[in-house]
């Protein structure tokens, strides 16, 4: 029987949650989720200078929004460093590390030297097989003993078999002067002892993977189940960044979109299960596999973003998604719906979220049943309350308040109302969609009547009809 799936996403708390660095915490998630697995969060937290609470805080909050939740305790890698300098301790009393007393002018004048020789830069200590007698009362760098001859094969679940040859291995450090632990250490170190089988990361660590193996191997320890994945790149083919528009997965929350839409999208930014593009949350994890991630860097594409959020906002539950409007309002520092409003968008719901390619969309097409009279009329809108509308619906008001309110009977009184004006019914939409909504775009006249009720229907007509705007 083989080992429980363990993941996870170490992001470095020193910004915002990259939007790469949401892809592959849904990578991981996915992965460990569909397999019965740990999902593990480990904020690597040693760039003291760097690391901030205001950024941690900032990454659970995009971590949350997409709702990646984690198993167990959080780990800091900051808290760890006793027990990373204790392996470099060890590795050091098996003899399968040295200390090197070279100083950093001694390492600098080196490689200017063979830069000018044009030779390999790669630094050799001379102080790897001095004898302890000779080690001078000086400070002093832990290094591990890289192998110096053969090859070191990164046995790849995306890339494929990367081969390195080990002459292109320098002696790691693992331990600086000060006694404090090196990233490379460090990583080794708490994925080993989290547990983690699989190592889920972008291509640009990949040959962090040869000289990590160093370590994995001088100890003894089962080396992980690498997966580099590509990055992302912009629609120019370009590393993605600040010029092609939002980073943080928290400014695409700001925006409107909806988490499941962005999950879809993530998902297929890089992996792919034939050629489905539109899947729920239970088929992404059970279909999510290392094979289908591509070697090629993905292009991210707002206009896909878009097409998947309106499919999901399409066919959510209608209670979820209203909460989720609660919340990207709230991330959005905009006011919260009232009791009232939020009970109308309820009721308009089933009619407004059909083609919406973000909340804010929705909450537009939605605007009809969250304002309240008098209603406030857009220029172009306007322009369909002439005095020839606004003398049609002053007559069919009077229609509307004898006729039984449902759509059947709607439908029938105002497509007879605009025959016998011979009009088209078209004619007549207008000056209503005016009338109830304030604009020319709407969800359906006779849908917007039915959210509305009769009456705020009729005080509304009854409002435009005596408009006395040209």
């Amino acid at each position: 029987m083989s080992a429980p799936v363990v993941t996870r996403f170490a992001p470095s708390p020193t910004g915002f949650l990259h939007i790469g660095g949401a892809r592959t915490a849904l990578f991981n998630w996915l992965y460990a989720r569909g397999r019965g697995g740990k999902f593990l969060l480990r904020i690597e937290d040693t760039d003291r200078a760097r690391s901030t609470p205001e950024a941690t805080a900032a990454i659970l909050q995009g971590m949350a929004w997409l709702g990646l939740d984690h198993d167990g305790e959080i780990v800091s890698q900051f808290e760890n460093a006793d027990r990373h300098a204790a392996v470099a301790h060890e590795l050091l009393s098996a003899g399968k590390a040295y200390k090197c007393f070279a100083t950093q002018e001694e390492i600098t004048a080196f490689r200017e030297q063979a830069r000018a020789q044009g030779t390999n830069t790669l630094y050799r200590s001379p102080w790897r097989d001095a004898d302890p007698a000779t080690h001078p009362d000086a400070p002093f760098v832990i290094r591990i003993k890289a192998p110096q001859s053969g090859e070191t094969v990164i046995r790849d679940r995306v890339q494929g078999d990367v081969t390195i040859r080990n002459e292109q291995l320098d002696d790691m450090v693992l331990l600086r002067s000060d006694g404090t632990p090196v990233y490379m250490l460090a990583v080794v170190v708490d994925d080993h002892d989290m547990g983690v089988t699989h190592v889920i990361r972008g291509d640009d660590h990949l040959n962090n993977a040869a000289r990590q193996m160093m370590i994995y191997e001088a100890m003894g320890w089962d080396v992980p189940v690498w997966a580099h994945i590509p990055l992302i790149h912009g629609p120019d083919g370009k590393k993605l960044s600040k010029r092609h528009g939002a980073l943080g997965a928290q400014e695409y929350q700001i925006m409107g979109f909806p988490a499941a839409g962005m999950r879809n999208y993530l998902a297929r930014l890089g992996w792919s299960h034939g050629d489905d593009e539109f899947f729920t949350d239970a088929q992404a994890r059970d279909w999510f596999d290392l094979e289908g991630i591509g070697k090629s860097p993905a292009r991210f594409d707002l206009k896909k973003l878009e097409n998947l959020s309106a499919q999901h906002i399409a066919q959510a539950d209608d209670a979820a998604l209203q909460q989720e409007i609660t919340e990207f309002l709230a991330a959005a520092d905009q006011p919260a719906l009232t009791q009232g409003q939020s009970n109308m968008l309820k009721r308009a719901m089933y009619c407004v979220k059909e083609r919406a390619k973000s909340l804010p969309e929705l909450l537009e097409k939605a605007r009809f049943a969250l304002v309240s009279r008098p209603i406030d009329i857009d220029e172009k809108a306007a322009k369909n309350l002439d005095t020839v509308s606004r003398g049609m619906l002053s007559e069919l008001t009077p229609q509307l308040q004898t006729d039984s309110w449902d759509r059947e009977n709607l439908e029938g009184l105002l497509n007879g109302f605009a025959a016998r004006k011979e009009t088209k019914f078209g004619k007549l939409a207008g000056p209503l969609r005016a009338a109830l909504a304030g604009r020319a775009a709407t969800p359906s006249v006779f849908d917007m009547m039915l959210v509305l009720g009769k009456d705020e229907t009729l005080a509304r007509l009854t409002d435009a009809a005596e408009d006395a705007r040209p």
